[in-house]
């Protein structure tokens, strides 16, 4: 009888692009350093044990059959998939080979242009040695902008840039506002606080044009028009002020250009002219503000659905204000939340080197790589592309424009990925890369205080290599110094924790904020880094009862929550929040709307995180196929019936999907999911076909909910 000896269980942290960041427990094999199970980390206080629909299927990920586990040159033409196995010697000769030429040539280095953004968050293989070496290489630099800069900016305008609150205080909350936030779906951790708070008498409303799981599931869902969250938010406002529901003793305490807001809510933005931008009725606007401005305290999770339109940062900044208005930062578990990462005081400069960066050296925006392929930007052309932690065949608006340019025969295309993705069917040279169980990193969070370590729990398959070891082996190969890359991981993370807390707590101190000194004034040293390796997650070093702007102390310019802005003065644009629209918006551009009537917004399938698991049978299948959701009253305008195939279309492009109709939507709206792989689609492309590469009003974010579409029978 053969012995089996117990399974080994190593601590891991999940590396997706989600604020749950959740800690994980893989159960190992000895005998055959398989890893047999996978669960949440009963341990880690936000992670309670249990893991998403998705990363519960992680193993299916980690043993795919279609793994890449040896590199590859293409054989046959672009984007049709054909190559052959070479080694990792022969790869890394070809890639620098093709580098120095580039860098060599007439344009110079900025003609190579590295891709990347959230495939991995670690801060090792997310951004590290990666950036040393594309900085000491010279290429351009890339603008990592799809996902959540134009929120990021709008919020810092108001609060200031390390303004959060603690998400377990939310159980304190007595009315939850998910607003452009499918929580139930994008941070099932917090919603299951939001629930515990519900259970105990908080009402959860839904602010998002679609009745997603989280409306659904909510006590109320409001149908907001696409694009018009920040209407919404001056509307509210008005009815603050009108109806003295405002906190004028906070407002005039720790606020700046309060009476300026008042004024201009006042005159500017009655319910009944926000009722016709946002499609809502004046009661529900009128209900809404008054239960928000009476109930204590009242929390307010802003996500980046509201920011991906041409207002986007404006609706952002604009919302931002309501906590203010109401006095609701001065309670637990009040406030607004937009993300949780600035507090978390690594040494972003150490990991990434900003200082070889080239004087002149030009930016590309990466939502705008349909632009920088097809040679319409300015600078030089892109003549190599080395895409990592990326899809973009598959993420990129206007996906046609970027198929277009990866097609170029003069490109010279890398791809790094554990899968032979629409991207990697593109490449000259395709590399294979490690999953979370087979490297090391360290992690903050964007959705909770705990920063983690990832312990590698198997050996990686095959010949795949993390990010870190190929830019060491690139970087040997292209001559550059050993002492930029010569460091192991764990000797990079430990460096990483070092050398910014006095600087931090010195500025924080000389602006007398008590709260956030608290929480970054962390021992963030090698104490708490051997601690982290040993006994799992750190929570930073916060109260439980953390209320970080009852008393003011905002980490803005001026110290107070900028109602008005004097650096947006400065700047030559408007202090005061304001309504923008959408730059496809039916009311302000009637011509486009009347060839293109319907609203289309793209939010990511629950089974997929973004392009990430939809080679994974077990969730493609439960994803059914690609669809378009429409109310009734459009599709029976179109003779568009449940179940039918029909067509998406503008003048950007066109894509098959099958018509559910219901009341998910309002009319005028129409949803489609994304991000399927083109292999998986019936016709070859996915809905950034018909997303538009046009950018935020600041931040330069990406506008994929800001489309207008017809729909009609296939």
């Amino acid at each position: 009888m053969t012995l089996r000896l117990p399974t080994v269980d190593v601590r891991g942290v999940c590396p997706h692009d989600c604020p749950d960041t959740c800690g994980w427990v893989v159960s190992v094999d000895p005998a055959t350093g398989r890893a047999v199970r996978m669960r949440g980390d009963p341990d880690h206080p936000f992670t309670d044990g249990y893991l998403c629909q998705k990363v519960a299927n992680y193993l299916e990920r980690v043993y795919h059959p279609g793994r890449l586990t040896t590199p590859l040159r293409r054989v046959g033409r672009k984007g049709e998939g054909e190559f052959e196995p070479v080694s990792w010697d022969d790869a890394i000769r070809t890639i620098a080979a093709r580098f120095k030429g580039v860098a060599a040539g007439e344009h110079g280095p900025q003609a190579i242009l590295p891709y990347s953004y959230a495939g991995t968050m670690g801060k090792l293989q997310y951004a590290s040695l990666d950036r040393r070496f594309f900085h000491r290489l010279g290429a351009s630099l890339l603008d990592r902008t799809i996902c959540a800069t134009a929120g990021a900016v709008g919020c810092d305008i108001t609060l200031g840039t390390r303004a959060v609150i603690d998400p377990a205080t939310v159980t304190r909350s007595r009315y939850i506002v998910n607003w452009g936030s499918n929580t139930k779906v994008t941070n099932v951790h917090l919603w299951s606080i939001m629930v515990r708070a519900q259970k105990a008498g908080a009402k959860i409303v839904t602010i998002d044009p679609h009745r997603s799981r989280t409306a659904a599931a909510s006590d109320w869902w409001i149908p907001v028009r696409p694009g018009t969250d920040a209407a919404l938010a001056l509307g509210v406002m008005h009815v603050l002020f009108r109806d003295g529901l405002q906190d004028q003793d906070f407002i005039d305490r720790f606020c700046l250009g309060g009476s300026d807001l008042r004024s201009r809510v006042l005159n500017e933005y009655p319910p009944e002219k926000v009722a016709h931008i946002t499609g809502l009725p004046v009661e529900t606007i009128e209900t809404f503000a008054r239960e928000l401005g009476t109930t204590k305290p009242a929390f307010i999770r802003l996500n980046y659905g509201m920011q991906r339109h041409g207002g986007g940062a404006m609706a952002v900044r604009t919302v931002c204000c309501i906590p203010a208005v109401t006095g609701d930062w001065r309670h637990p578990g009040g406030g607004a939340m937009l993300s949780t990462s600035k507090l978390y005081p690594f040494d972003d400069a150490f990991l990434t080197r900003p200082d070889l960066i080239r004087p002149g050296t030009r930016t590309v925006n990466m939502t705008q790589l349909a632009e920088a392929l097809n040679g319409e930007l300015p600078g030089p052309p892109v003549q190599a592309l080395y895409v990592y932690n990326s899809n973009p065949a598959a993420v990129c608006p206007d996906q046609s424009r970027v198929l277009k340019g990866l097609m170029r025969d003069d490109l010279f295309t890398v791809v790094h990925d554990q899968f032979q993705t629409d991207t990697a069917d593109y490449a000259d040279i395709v590399l294979p890369a490690t999953t979370q169980l087979e490297h090391f990193d360290i992690h903050n969070s964007y959705g909770h205080l705990y920063v983690q370590v990832n312990h590698p729990a198997i050996q990686p398959l095959g010949e795949s290599k993390p990010n870190t070891e190929v830019f060491r082996l690139l970087a040997k190969a292209m001559g550059f110094e050993d002492e930029l890359f010569a460091m192991s991981d764990e000797e990079i993370a430990r460096r990483a924790f070092e050398g910014k807390e006095d600087t931090l707590r010195r500025d924080q101190q000389e602006r007398a904020e008590p709260a956030t000194v608290a929480a970054t004034s962390h021992a963030f040293a090698n104490t708490i880094f051997d601690h982290l390796l040993a006994n799992g997650p750190v929570r930073l070093n916060v109260p439980t009862d953390w209320a970080p702007f009852a008393s003011g102390y905002f980490p803005t310019p001026s110290g107070k929550c900028e109602l008005f802005s004097p650096g947006e003065q400065k700047a030559g644009r408007d202090p005061l929040p304001h309504y923008i629209p959408p730059h496809e918006d039916p009311q302000t551009k009637p011509e486009l709307a009347a060839k293109y009537p319907l609203q289309l917004i793209t939010p990511p399938t629950p089974s997929f995180l973004n392009s990430t698991f939809v080679n994974v049978d077990t969730l493609r299948t439960r994803a059914g196929e690609p669809r378009v959701e429409m109310n009734p009253a459009d599709a029976n305008k179109r003779g568009i019936t449940d179940g039918r195939t029909v067509r998406v279309w503008n003048d950007r492009g066109s894509l098959l999907a099958k018509a559910v109709v219901g009341d998910t939507v309002q009319p005028g709206v129409v949803v489609s999911f994304g991000i399927w792989w083109n292999r998986y689609t019936p016709d070859g492309v996915n809905v950034n076909t018909v997303t538009s590469t046009k950018l935020t009003d600041q931040g330069g974010g990406a506008t994929f909910y800001d489309n207008l579409v017809e729909v009609e029978p296939a």
